[in-house]
């Protein structure tokens, strides 16, 4: 494992190649970790990038919502985004002692566009005399198995095999036996239990536990919550099917510092499906120490303290890690979202809880490209509701291969790839540029592929096509093991990926 500097990014020296060549085929690459990385010289690092703030896009504020909305997943379906959280105060707010609505339910949204959000008329659960609400599941509703809908994850099966009757699938914690249920729809709406027994028994459940269908390796991933040695942490294991997922192992965070994690929020990355991406609200018990007096919201912070001091003396925020196996993943320790600059609804316990998923909506910048867009919570149990945010991030943006103007270079381990052209998401400053040499496994570049025969690029592209002095045509090249090499000046390179051969334009002289 090569040395990392996490502070400012992350830095390595030179190191001698003695494995295989990385297999990339056509696959897409990003840069948020050291997997590609040789060396790293000059100011070069892999730096984490944090989404901008956005507007809040919805507030849990029907009168059967509340301050306790947590655990939301949110994913495209067709025409539509879905969006599923649970309603209800938390027990501990004041606002639940003036207005004891349970959480124990799960409601739905709908947006075609991922800014406004609407609620269906469902028709399915009786709130206060009237079926008509978005609610989707109440606990009468799962009590055979003491099911909490407070406790969910839903996700639509990209699972070719599977059933049309079961695809969609929810998980949920249940008490009778102690465990974790699968849910099964026709349609995202109706949900009935697939048995009546649980599929996983090993774990802490308190939190969202969730799993996919992992479109690479053709298996289930699940990942659910336990506590390693007194700290919250991820169990997961895989399996064909729901009914055969073996004993969980903990994952693991080499070179990370040791941090609580209350979710995970993992999921394949749509662009690259052999990365997870994960976004986990991180836990941290800071005490009663004076600048924890001097956070906003102090009245309701020594309230919530009164039914328990952690309630009151925690802070969270989001980290942001990825894997390439399942298991081990490179979580960084700097925060992916802050608590923030706001006066009220901020730096809470269960501030920072990131919705599972995320989807693409376009971009606020005229006819820039689309950006990604996640949700995450504000206002957890402080007031009468609660906010989810919209945070963007460009596409492919979670990290970047970057260097200052000083400059700097990567190179990369040996590579063979499919395909024959180069496609690269980068930007540029109107002085910066980027160029890229390729070269055989000992480092000597190729004829007509050398870093004279690439000019400086400059551009703000996700999908900007290489070209050298000979042209772009890299297919005689496919198949054999080469490295690249990236020198870059105030740039940033989020991702690449050999796609089929694109021809050259016409030539254009001014």
């Amino acid at each position: 494992m090569m040395a990392r500097t996490m502070t400012v990014g992350l830095t390595m020296a030179a190191v001698t190649w003695g494995g295989s060549p990385l297999k990339l085929g056509e696959r897409r690459e990003l840069f948020v970790d050291d997997y590609l990385v040789d060396s790293l010289s000059g100011a070069a690092s892999i730096q984490l990038h944090r989404p901008v703030r956005r507007e809040i896009v919805f507030r849990a504020d029907a009168p059967w919502e509340g301050n306790g909305s947590s655990y939301q997943s949110v994913f495209r379906d067709g025409d539509r985004l879905r969006l599923y959280y649970r309603g209800g105060h938390h027990t501990a707010s004041a606002a639940y002692a003036r207005d004891p609505r349970s959480w124990e339910t799960l409601c739905l949204a709908e947006s075609e566009d991922g800014l406004h959000w609407t609620r269906p008329d469902l028709q399915l659960v009786e709130f206060q005399g009237s079926k008509r609400n978005n609610l989707l599941l109440d606990a009468a509703m799962v009590q055979e198995f003491g099911g909490s809908p407070a406790h969910t994850a839903v996700f639509k099966d990209a699972n070719p095999a599977c059933p049309e009757a079961e695809r969609y699938k929810m998980v949920m914690f249940g008490t009778k036996p102690r465990g974790l249920y699968l849910l099964v729809s026709p349609d995202g709406i109706h949900f009935v239990p697939q048995t009546g027994k649980p599929f996983m028994t090993t774990g802490a459940f308190d939190s969202q536990n969730l799993a996919f269908w992992d479109s690479v390796r053709g298996e289930y991933r699940l990942y659910h919550r336990g506590f390693n040695q007194g700290v919250r942490d991820i169990l997961t294991c895989a399996a064909p099917d729901f009914a055969s997922f073996p004993e969980p192992h903990w994952v693991s965070y080499p070179d990370s510092p040791t941090m609580a994690l209350y979710t995970n929020q993992l999921q394949p990355y749509y662009r690259a499906p052999h990365i997870f991406v994960g976004f986990p609200m991180r836990y941290n018990e800071r005490g009663w120490s004076g600048p924890m007096l001097d956070l906003p919201g102090l009245e309701e912070r020594l309230a919530r303290g009164k039914h328990h001091p952690r309630y009151g003396m925690t802070v969270t925020d989001a980290v942001f890690m990825s894997t390439r196996d399942g298991s081990t993943f490179h979580r960084w320790a700097e925060a992916f979202i802050r608590p923030g600059p706001r006066q009220r609804e901020s730096w809470v316990y269960g501030d920072n809880y990131i919705c599972w998923g995320m989807f693409e909506t376009p971009s606020a910048t005229e006819d820039a490209p689309a950006e990604l867009s996640l949700l995450a919570v504000e206002g957890y149990w402080e007031g009468e509701d609660t906010a989810f945010r919209r945070y963007t991030l460009r596409i492919d943006g979670f990290a970047s291969l970057r260097a200052p103007y000083a400059g700097g270079e990567m190179v990369t381990k040996p590579l063979t790839f499919a395909g024959g052209s180069l496609s690269v998401n980068a930007e540029t400053s109107g002085f910066g540029s980027f160029q890229v040499e390729i070269q055989d496994v000992d480092g000597k570049p190729l004829p007509g592929f050398s870093l004279a025969d690439c000019e400086p690029i400059f551009c703000d592209s996700l999908d900007y096509t290489v070209r050298w002095q000979t042209g772009g045509d890299l297919r005689s090249l496919a198949g054999q093991p080469v490295r690249l090499r990236f020198v870059l000046k105030d740039a940033d390179i989020y991702s690449f990926q050999f796609v089929p051969y694109r021809p050259a334009p016409p030539t254009v002289t001014p």
